[in-house]
């Protein structure tokens, strides 16, 4: 390796969903002379596989999972944990933090800087005592994460503790955002005094705060105002928009191929999915979909599988099961009257589904989503307009960024709890693809073209892009050894 050559670690949060942005992103560094070595548990070696057989020169850390009472052996990833498992899952990472400091004292070339996740806080600690840079990766948007270090800073508390509808102002932010409990951040609002884990994550989430730097998976059209919020708050200009962060294949994508196989196995063939979508006309389907952790309960399966019915829509569905943190026989079992009183006019898709392959066909007029972030880029990167449900964490600023300032979104539905009305869904469904939706469409073209641009030689987020690489040259010639 070249002393002149900087050398990275990057530390992603064990979850598909932080993962693979990050890892995309340490392509992106790597293909610019910057070495590469990744810290993963051994479960979640194989995330790595299509980036290592590509870039065979990019090195790993493989690390043992730290055990954890509420964690059970075998558990190294957010997908195998129980619902409430995910603050155990923060405070056992940080027991890499020994291991971590371990390697890097013991290794003969060290790396000159940390990139790690936005729930790895932790490691600002160890780069401090390394004496290098900590570089924070978000893989939620601009606005998002402003919300969430207000709360960890500031430490709002409740009024009436039995008000789950008080209403949080949050006015040192732009725009003002205003949420009810019930949809701030599930990590905060857990948050109990003098416990070790709850401790441990403010103080992760305030490392970020006080961390050299922060790249974030986003794009200066759509969030300029909470990056120079996050800029003025940091006290320093090391904010680097350099989204959305595309995977390698879909740089230059010409065949429509959209990463069909990245994120797992589909009980339909991509194939299959796209020979169905051709027989459809421009703009008419409407592909449903809550990401890699949300699964509906029967009650809300039943209530969307009607809505869908009634509405007359031609529609994808990508309908998860339940996992081993849910009561399955409460959770994500589609009617049994569904398929076939709509065959012919939709496709349900067990599971994993090719989103990016999907969103990108001609005929999807719409999108019913979550609001993850990385479904909101993917959604925006393919102009398509979306229906909002958001469920928890970051979704709900997400989805107020899409249907109250940019106006690319329609609510549907919020909550993870919340039973939708089929009718008002319905209407919802048909308005989506049909007269109502062309305005948004329109706005969500404009997002397109920004998003697509921006990542373009010459783009805000090529830039920014490269001016973190050189950021991190110069200061990889600092780190005295």
């Amino acid at each position: 390796m070249s002393e002149n050559r900087p050398h990275v670690l990057i530390f992603p949060y064990p979850a598909q969903g932080h993962m693979l942005p990050l890892l995309d992103f340490a392509y992106q560094l790597f293909i610019r002379d910057i070495a590469i070595t990744i810290l993963v548990t051994p479960k979640n070696v194989p995330i790595l596989n299509p980036l290592l057989s590509r870039n065979p020169s990019i090195n790993t850390l493989i690390l043992p999972f730290p055990s954890h009472p509420s964690i059970p052996d075998g558990v190294e990833n957010v997908k195998d944990l129980p619902a409430d498992g995910f603050r155990s899952m923060m405070y056992t990472l940080g027991k890499l933090q020994d291991p971590i400091l371990d390697w890097f004292n013991n290794h003969p070339s060290p790396p000159s800087a940390i990139i790690s996740d936005m729930f790895l806080g932790f490691t600002h600690e160890i780069a401090t005592q390394l004496g290098i840079r900590r570089y924070v990766f978000s893989t939620s948007g601009a606005l998002a994460l402003s919300v969430v270090y207000s709360l960890w800073s500031e430490m709002p508390q409740r009024k009436n503790t039995n008000d789950e509808n008080e209403i949080f102002e949050l006015p040192n932010i732009p725009n003002c955002p205003k949420f009810p409990w019930w949809q701030l951040s599930p990590i905060f609002r857990s948050y109990i005094k003098g416990d070790p884990n709850s401790e441990f994550i403010r103080e992760s989430y305030l490392a970020d705060i006080v961390s050299h730097g922060l790249v974030v998976n986003t794009f200066t059209e759509l969030e300029s105002v909470y990056l120079d919020h996050l800029m003025k708050d940091s006290g320093h200009d090391r904010v680097w928009a350099v989204g959305p962060v595309l995977p390698p294949d879909e740089e230059n994508d010409t065949n429509n191929s959209g990463s069909s196989n990245r994120g797992g196995s589909s009980s339909v063939l991509a194939s299959e999915i796209l020979a169905w979508l051709d027989t459809c006309e421009d703009n008419s389907v409407v592909y449903v979909c809550f990401g890699s952790q949300a699964v509906l309960t029967n009650k809300q399966m039943e209530e969307l599988a009607i809505a869908l019915e009634k509405s007359g829509v031609k529609f994808i569905w990508s309908a998860k099961r339940a996992t081993k943190g849910h009561v399955s026989n409460d959770y994500g079992v589609i009617p049994s009257w569904f398929e076939t009183k709509v065959a012919g006019r939709g496709l349900v898709i067990r599971d994993w589904a090719p989103q990016v392959l999907i969103l990108k066909h001609r005929a999807v007029g719409a999108f019913l989503t979550h609001c993850g972030w990385n479904s909101t880029l993917e959604g925006l990167v393919a102009g398509v307009p979306m229906l909002t449900w958001p469920m928890g964490a970051d979704q709900f600023a997400n989805a107020n960024l899409l249907v109250d300032e940019h106006k690319v979104a329609t609510r549907g539905s919020e909550g993870a709890k919340t039973i939708p009305n089929s009718d008002e869904l319905a209407k919802l469904l048909t308005e989506a693809v049909q007269g109502k939706g062309v305005e948004r469409r329109e706005r969500a073209s404009e997002l397109r073209k920004a998003a697509l641009n921006g990542i373009k030689d010459g783009g805000n987020s090529f830039k920014d892009l490269e001016t973190f690489v050189k950021h991190l040259s110069e200061e990889a010639t600092k780190i005295k050894r």
